[in-house]
């Protein structure tokens, strides 16, 4: 049985790593494959359901069952995905496979958190920061290799394929020991949660996050070159850009963060991305752009890691639960914000319908700053 404490965070870290991946699949294979419009939406939106239910049922499973194990299952769903993804051209196979592809992401979503809150509770936000730093990892392979090695992705994927197998093999030998188990039913502890205050708020907070950041990936090529007469490739660098910031900030921001810390830097980082935003969309910033874009995306990197942090700190032993309930914001926000800004965008201009952006954080920051700014970190347990 394996219970090196490094070689377990090592392998989780490297499942994120996929996440991103798989977040980025349709965005690099679309052209390759020869897919429309429609079909691009179709596949994104089947995954975000896979997630949905994934990430709340494997995330509630994680407080009463193995959590390695429930890894082990997730990665045998995604690695049997990869491999069978667009090996036949019949589009209803592969929205079904698209599907599972989002149910086994949404596992590592809503375990991974959790068990790293096991195993390191004196550094969790550290580890977690880390942990989603591999998901923009993953965006950032994707997006290089567009601009510089015309990915072969069919071939990349059945190797993906292996090494997530590998991870299941890995995971089924596994052993976390992990804090005293809920004896209550899942959904008698969700109704619980549902009417927690400070739940409700991030669960807000995070699909504000998810949303900007998703919707600023899928604009931000169309905007450099709309607004700032970009070139295709350096549009894709200027993306490139936004997307370290993301990883810099989820290392740095990560690392400085102790638990003492926690609220103030999550409130404060909030603000700066108001500010950031509403410079970066509506301000004529000429070779500052990339300063900017960098500093985007740097003041979105932490907002989520901070956010599982202290959703798992205040409920310690219903982290599995309260985690899995928050991130079903992640497929909401991804799906809700941009969709806003594009009926603002159809029925008034673009650069108009930018609005949504830093308006959408003013709104988390205005709400985390009257919900939890008195808040300490408790031990509690929720209480029926």
């Amino acid at each position: 049985m394996i219970k090196n404490i490094k070689a377990i965070t090592l392998a989780t870290y490297f499942t994120m790593f996929f996440l991103g991946v798989a977040g980025s699949l349709i965005g690099a294979a679309a052209r390759n494959i020869g897919l429309e419009p429609y079909q691009i939406g179709l596949l994104t939106s089947i995954q975000n359901v896979g997630f949905m239910i994934s990430v709340s049922i494997s995330g509630a499973l994680a407080d009463t069952h193995d959590k390695p194990k429930i890894l082990a299952i997730g990665s045998l769903i995604l690695a049997a995905s990869f491999f069978g993804f667009y090996q036949m051209e019949m589009f209803w196979i592969n929205i079904l496979i698209m599907l599972f592809i989002g149910i086994g992401v949404g596992t590592y979503e809503g375990v991974t958190d959790a068990m790293l809150l096991d195993i390191h509770p004196k550094r969790a936000g550290f580890h977690i920061s880390i942990n989603h730093f591999f998901v923009t990892f993953g965006s950032i392979i994707i997006t290089v290799y567009l601009i510089f090695l015309q990915m072969n992705w069919r071939n990349s994927l059945s190797q993906a394929a292996v090494v997530v197998v590998l991870l299941a093999i890995f995971f089924s030998f596994v052993r976390v020991k992990s804090p005293k188990k809920q004896t209550e039913h899942i959904l008698k502890r969700l109704q619980v949660l549902i009417h927690e205050k400070i739940v409700i708020v991030l669960f807000i907070a995070t699909a504000v996050t998810v949303g900007v950041e998703l919707g600023s990936i899928s604009i931000l090529t169309t905007f450099l070159m709309d607004q700032h007469n970009f070139t295709q490739v350096t549009s894709k660098i200027g993306l490139l850009v936004f997307l370290s910031g993301i990883a810099v900030g989820r290392l740095i921001i990560g690392f400085l963060t102790r638990r003492e810390q926690l609220i103030r830097n999550l409130i404060a980082m909030f603000g700066f991305a108001v500010i950031i935003y509403s410079c970066l969309y509506f301000l004529d910033l000429n070779i500052g752009i990339y300063g900017a874009l960098f500093l985007a995306g740097f003041s979105l990197s932490a907002l989520l890691p901070l956010i599982l942090t202290f959703a798992g700190l205040h409920y310690p032993e219903a982290a599995g639960t309260v985690l899995g309930a928050i991130k079903v914001a992640i497929p909401i926000g991804g799906i809700i914000l941009p969709l806003v800004m594009s009926i603002i965008a159809r029925n008034s201009t673009f650069r108009i319908s930018l609005i949504v952006y830093p308006l959408s954080l003013l709104l988390a920051f205005i709400l985390l700053f009257i919900s939890i700014r008195g808040e300490r970190l408790t031990k509690t347990v929720v209480k029926n």
